[in-house]
């Protein structure tokens, strides 16, 4: 299990992505080349020096062919892709290529959340009430009244980028004017997504969330994690801030959960690779709320390592190095992940200006059971909350024997750092002399 010389992996991926650094250090660690498809400018000869083949997310036949073109007599070994747009393009790869990987049908139903939702509904699982909702005027389809308390979502933005719970009629409104506004934001309109002209409302559903971490081997679905999601999520934005594994939920429960996310994941049709599922929990049942075909998102992934005891080669596995080996071809089914309880808590953006500094940090790694803190908000840089925003301000990882000490441990902390952030100064331009 343990060489992987002259191997080479596709990693498709946006420009911004934070996980990018982390596959490299996996690469690194196997001896695998990776190579990037990036949707990056094609005019530019290689601008980051990491001799990426530049691609359109949305042009995937003219992707594929380039991709195809650029390997020549060469072909990957495997494909791995990091977000949801890059998966559907990782997916024509894999076909293309003839490398095991989800369908480009089942990824193109995972990123489109109405999709979603029908897929699921069609397949009998538990699906709260939903419509399609056109962007440009706020008409539910069909006329449909809408059940309250609802939420509303764009259909192709991750991050809870866009989702906004509504109480009533005059709340309902204000929440698509405010989509209206964000799909119109330069960076979503470049990706040229038709999806982007309709959004979901859909009955809000009370409960505990948990997210769900699971690979899979030619439809054989292997759960590596589920995270418990402390903090409640109700509204009216659904900024998440801690994610904590092993979950405390009740066997019975985290069975439940587990079946959800199989018969989902089958119904969506996804086949083989890292699926990160999201879902809620209350008495009525379990509800899949999304089911993408990529790992978790950001460096999250930092809070997963894996181990198997029937191999020395897979004592300490970062997550993106289990997906690496995954993809290409190794059994990784014995791997399950590490004993210790840990987590991370993605630093929420508390208001909309301009980011100075923080100070603090070197106190938050002193508390016990705290491993590492990441701000990844760059100094004199805007930042913008949810749901507008699309980034944390940064990240903290902790580990202990227990969960209830790691979430002590994340909160401890966090409320060891303070952020200077100034606030946005409008220009208003000047009129010229009468």
């Amino acid at each position: 299990m343990g060489g992987a010389d002259d191997k080479r992996i596709l990693l498709v991926a946006t420009t911004l992505g934070y996980q990018i650094r982390s596959f490299g250090e996996a690469a690194s660690k196997l001896g695998v080349q990776l190579v990037f498809v990036s949707d990056r400018c094609d005019h530019l000869d290689d601008p980051w020096r990491d001799a990426a083949i530049p691609v359109r997310f949305h042009e995937q036949a003219r992707s594929v062919a380039a991709v195809v073109s650029a390997c020549g007599d060469d072909p990957p070994n495997g494909i791995v892709a990091v977000g949801d747009r890059p998966a559907v393009l990782a997916a024509h790869l894999a076909v293309a290529f003839g490398i095991p990987g989800h369908s480009p049908q089942a990824a193109a139903i995972s990123r489109n959340k109405l999709l979603t939702r029908r897929v699921l509904q069609e397949a009998g699982l538990a699906t709260p009430w939903f419509a399609a909702v056109s962007i440009e005027s706020g008409a539910v389809a069909g006329g449909a009244d809408v059940p309250f308390p609802a939420v509303v979502k764009p259909l192709a933005l991750s991050g809870s980028r866009g989702v906004v719970r509504v109480n009533n009629a005059s709340e309902y409104d204000a929440a698509i004017k405010r989509l209206q506004e964000l799909l119109k934001a330069p960076d979503v309109r470049v990706e040229r997504d038709a999806a982007h002209g309709q959004a979901i409302v859909e009955a809000f559903i009370p409960g505990a969330e948990y997210a769900v971490e699971v690979l899979i081997s030619h439809g054989v679905v292997q759960i590596l994690a589920i995270f418990d999601k402390p903090d409640p999520l109700d509204g009216p934005f659904f900024e998440e801030t801690i994610y904590r594994t092993p979950s405390v939920a009740t066997p019975d429960v985290q069975q439940r959960i587990v079946t959800a996310v199989r018969d989902a994941v089958r119904a969506i049709g996804l086949q083989h690779g890292p699926v990160h599922a999201e879902c809620r929990v209350n008495e009525a049942g379990v509800y899949v709320l999304e089911v993408g075909a990529r790992p978790i998102g950001g460096i999250c992934s930092r809070a997963l390592r894996f181990r198997s005891g029937h191999s020395t080669a897979f004592e300490d596995l970062s997550l993106e190095e289990l997906l690496l080996r995954h993809a290409l071809g190794e059994d990784v089914s014995g791997c399950a992940r590490e004993p210790r309880a840990s987590g991370v808590m993605m630093i929420p953006i508390p208001r909309r200006g301009i980011y100075r500094r923080v100070e603090g940090v070197d106190a938050a790694l002193a508390v016990i059971g705290v491993g590492d803190v990441r701000i990844t908000a760059k100094p004199d840089a805007p930042i913008v909350p949810l749901p507008e925003g699309r980034s944390y301000l940064g990240f903290i990882f902790a580990n202990a024997t227990e969960p209830s000490t790691v979430d002590r441990a994340l909160r401890e902390a966090h409320s060891c750092l303070h952020f200077a952030i100034d606030r946005e100064v409008a220009v208003v331009p000047q009129q010229p002399p009468e």
